[in-house]
């Protein structure tokens, strides 16, 4: 089996403050976490920014410069971007940051989906800000868009143009085939990074069977050209990430993609997620990758060629 890559999703722009204290908000503690992370074992990092005012989604490139230049001098980490942001945000505000700084890496949601957060929001008896309860409450109407045009356009500007890799974020089977088009377009060019996401309200479920046939379908379009990670929201994070582990594929935690270390039990940090799952997934046998050896293996342009 090839090195296994651990991918880190620092703070994401799901989860609100009031859900737990240990989210990162600020530059310095997105950037603080980042690191320790890092240290932890994470060979990429996947980044999104927040206002560090209220902890709201943000897409300002200034936000992301309070962390990005900082993470880069103290960690060899590959630093990648989210093209995502939020579902309230328009293309144009997703795109703003990632244009600006060139990285290594961007995620890429292969479609259109429903994005259903507001069960979460009848888990909390006390909000610390005034945007959150709304946010959440909200989403039982809210599209994150990304059409086949959204998606040509980010391949265009952030892989042709800027030579960025892309986490391709799978949501459902359906989302494997629309990245078949593109790589019969001649838009993509393996090897593909194909993260499995699971458990989100609007995709596919956090279910042993679905990973399976997810897999299978992964081998039938894309064959030897693509590896694969699993990211699981909630509770079925670590025994998703571990049946990744235990097939072959690379794994992502985070706070990002669950508030917890165990049942009931906040994460104290994203390091602490790191170093779990490290733990797991070297008892089976698997060796960690650097971040040198997850940029081979991805066919990155490397560190020195982005612009912050």
């Amino acid at each position: 089996m090839d090195k296994i890559i651990i991918t880190c999703a620092v703070t994401g722009s799901i989860h609100t403050p009031s859900m737990s204290p240990h989210l990162p908000v600020t530059a310095d503690e997105i950037a603080e976490q980042s690191v320790d992370a890092a240290e932890a074992g994470a060979s990429i990092l996947h980044l999104h920014a927040r206002d560090p005012q209220d902890g709201r989604p943000s897409a300002s490139p200034d936000h992301f410069m309070g962390f990005l230049p900082r993470i880069k001098q103290r960690t060899d980490a590959v630093i990648n971007l989210t093209t995502g942001g939020s579902a309230l945000m328009s293309l144009e505000e997703r795109l703003a940051a990632p244009l600006q700084t060139e990285p290594e890496m961007c995620s890429l949601n292969m479609g259109t989906m429903n994005f259903a957060l507001y069960p979460a929001a009848e888990r909390i008896s006390e909000w610390k800000h005034d945007w959150e309860k709304p946010f959440l409450e909200n989403s039982d109407e809210l599209i994150f868009r990304n059409t086949p045009r959204d998606v040509a356009h980010v391949l265009t500007e952030m892989g042709e143009k800027r030579g960025a890799r892309f986490e391709f974020e799978c949501y459902d089977v359906g989302h494997l085939y629309m990245l078949r088009h593109f790589a019969d377009r001649g838009m993509v060019k393996a090897p593909f990074f194909i993260q499995f996401v699971f458990g989100v309200l609007g995709g596919i479920g956090a279910d042993p069977d679905n990973l399976i046939h997810m897999k299978r379908m992964a081998d039938k379009l894309f064959g030897d050209d693509y590896r694969f990670s699993v990211l699981a929201a909630g509770r079925q994070q670590m025994p998703m990430a571990t049946i990744a582990a235990a097939m072959g594929g690379h794994v992502r935690v985070g706070l990002e993609d669950s508030l917890m270390i165990e049942r009931g039990v906040l994460a104290k940090s994203n390091a602490e997620q790191v170093a779990k799952i490290r733990g797991i997934v070297e008892g089976l046998g698997r060796t960690v990758a650097s971040p040198a050896e997850a940029r081979q293996m991805l066919g990155l342009k490397g560190a020195d060629r982005t612009a912050f």
